[in-house]
């Protein structure tokens, strides 16, 4: 089977290997290479002969290092460039020379050592970004560092791809050596090009209103690139990274990423499975105390790096840790260094194989390492670590109880204060409390749904609580235990949605602000002004629509639970607003008649 017929075969099953490759919390790299493996030799045999395949998907590499090259801010290195330069690169060349300095050991030559050590110090961008934002962790510091890791692995890949073509001519004479004049004579050429052509083309063709010459005119660019940087025998991969890059400060450059993206994501999809049917199974079988030794290895000792690494950059043990846990597997690029070291003679097939398929293994072990993190080592922290909750013993007298100190209660703490009303403030976030004390603010850390701390708060006699917490289920259960225990206190909540105020009203509590009402109709006033309405009638239009709505959370807390009796009602209410402002408009125009008094003469 040959050329369309290969990709449409691949196509057809990535797409079903792919999405249930991440319903079961793996990467869509990990499907696309079990996609490869199940339609390769070994398995189905659906396709024998890889090559136009492979030939094809190696533009989606292209792709991916010009979308590198293209973000490559110098503004955004500068602020990262402590983590990047100094904790990527020591991870890259610490890593390098150890895993490197094992093979050679092993009996490997120093350049299929370097070789084999680089591309195994690559973590997998795509899925440790995945992974910390699932987990909401790309603002913590372990994933910040982790971030600027990658950062500069993506860096670090560019000079190992250009060097391989240049360590393959050293070995054999069957390999033309670059001939240095043309090669900066291009250099050259493409910043020129860069600065006083294709910016100049670009505008022209954004100017045309064409999205498709656009689309053209980018691929035309990675095409062109690395057909030039291929004729001079230099790695097309670093023609494609220098072109986005000369490009990175263009005015256009978030519309030439919106455009490569999918064509990207689809080849470098092929390419993975290029990899995945090119996978020696039989290897595996064979020798599978190797491969997960191998995984098991490479996790640990890259771990083990980061984690020291971590410590040295002034991380805490469990900072250091959750970094080691996050980037311990092999990534993308070490598929595309082996693929390609193999190609070149400078690495044998089978080696180049037993690599591809350790990293494989490695990231599908990942997953593994962040439930261990999670249910074993973090418990084990929390419970040995857990910090007291505050004192609350002779508080002064105060009228106001804020439970929740977020972006609610910090405006509504702010507004008491001014007006010099007494108010204690509590809040259920250790790291939210020592944020805020450094600006001054009285909080108090602790367990919102507590009995004992809402006493120890005043609850018995204060004025009234206002409940500010974000998170609705601990909303929920402090309001239950104050309606119970302190039944006279009134309650003023914040609810996040519809469905949270519905269930505070189940509570009993009647004065319930949905937090995105008032800006939804502040902003709705605005753009009826904007589009002609006047002040008056913008006003009137709002407040009306408020007052409904308002009567239509009463009038649906009995039913919300029903999901079709709640649709239904919904579209009655629709019908009703429309016809309660039809009504309003032409009682405004018979009264507008009605007080219409013709000139005199």
């Amino acid at each position: 089977m040959q050329g369309i017929e290969s990709i449409a075969f691949l196509l057809g099953i990535a797409l079903i290997v792919v999405p249930l490759a991440k319903r079961s919390g793996l990467p869509a790299v990990i499907g696309y290479l079990l996609a490869g493996i199940f339609i390769g030799p070994h398995v189905s045999g659906l396709i024998e002969n890889t090559t136009g395949v492979v030939e094809i998907a190696e533009y989606g590499v292209a792709m991916l290092l010009f979308l590198i090259g293209l973000e490559l801010e110098p503004s955004r290195l500068w602020v990262l460039r402590r983590s990047v330069f100094g904790l990527g690169g020591l991870q890259v060349v610490v890593t390098t020379v150890l895993l490197g300095g094992i093979l050679w050991l092993w009996g490997e030559s120093p350049t299929v050592s370097l070789i084999a050590g680089a591309g195994l110090a690559m973590s997998s961008t795509a899925f440790a970004l995945q992974l910390l934002a699932e987990k909401n962790q790309l603002s913590a510091r372990h994933g910040r560092q982790a971030f600027a890791i990658l950062l500069f692995q993506d860096l670090a890949v560019i000079p190992l791809l250009a060097l391989m073509p240049l360590l393959a001519t050293s070995g054999s004479a069957e390999h033309d050596i670059p001939n240095w004049g043309p090669v900066l004579l291009a250099f050259a050429g493409l910043i020129l090009a860069s600065r006083f052509l294709v910016r100049p083309a670009f505008r022209f063709i954004a100017n045309s209103h064409t999205p498709e010459l656009f689309t053209g005119t980018a691929l035309f660019i990675i095409v062109g690139v690395t057909w030039l940087m291929d004729s001079i025998h230099l790695s097309m991969s670093l023609g494609a990274f220098l072109a986005g890059m000369l490009l990175a400060d263009s005015e256009y450059r978030h519309e030439l990423e919106a455009q490569i993206q999918p064509f990207k994501g689809l080849l470098l999809g092929l390419f993975f499975m290029s990899v995945g049917m090119t996978a020696n199974l039989p290897l595996l079988i064979e020798k599978p105390h190797w491969i997960i030794l191998g995984a098991l290895g490479l996790m640990l000792v890259k771990g083990l790096i980061l984690g020291l690494l971590g410590r040295w950059h002034g991380n805490d043990l469990q900072t250091s840790i959750r970094l080691g846990v996050t980037l311990p597997q092999g990534g993308e690029f070490a598929f595309i260094v082996f693929t390609s070291a193999v190609g070149l003679g400078l690495m044998s097939s089978t080696l180049g194989e037993s690599l591809v398929l350790i990293v494989t293994l490695s990231m599908a072990l990942t997953p593994i390492g962040f439930w261990l993190l999670e249910h074993v080592l973090e418990p084990h922290w929390s419970g040995r670590e857990e910090r007291k909750f505050d004192s609350l013993e002779d508080m002064p007298e105060h009228e106001v109880i804020i439970a929740g100190f977020g972006r609610v209660g910090q405006i509504i703490a702010r507004v008491l204060r001014v007006h010099r009303i007494q108010f204690v403030a509590l809040e259920s976030s250790a790291r939210q409390v020592d944020f805020v004390r450094r600006f001054g603010n009285p909080v108090f850390y602790g367990k919102l749904d507590n009995l004992a701390l809402l006493e120890a708060a005043g609850a018995a006699k204060a004025k009234l609580l206002v409940l500010a917490i974000d998170d609705v289920e601990e909303s929920l259960r402090t309001a239950q235990i104050v309606r119970h225990y302190f039944p006279k206190l009134p309650i003023f909540a914040r609810a996040r949605d519809r469905m949270h105020a519905y269930r505070l009203m189940d509570l009993g509590i009647n004065v319930v602000h949905r937090e995105t009402l008032g800006t939804s109709l502040e902003m709705a006033r605005d753009v009826l002004i904007n589009i002609g309405f006047n002040k008056v009638n913008a006003d009137l239009s709002v407040n009306r629509f408020r007052e409904y709505d308002d009567q239509l959370m009463l009038r649906q807390q009995a039913i919300y639970k029903n999901e079709s009796a709640l649709v239904e009602s919904a579209k009655q209410a629709m019908r009703e607003l429309e016809g309660l402002f039809e009504s309003d408009s032409r009682a405004a125009k018979k009264t507008k008649e009605a007080s219409y008094e013709p000139p005199k003469d």
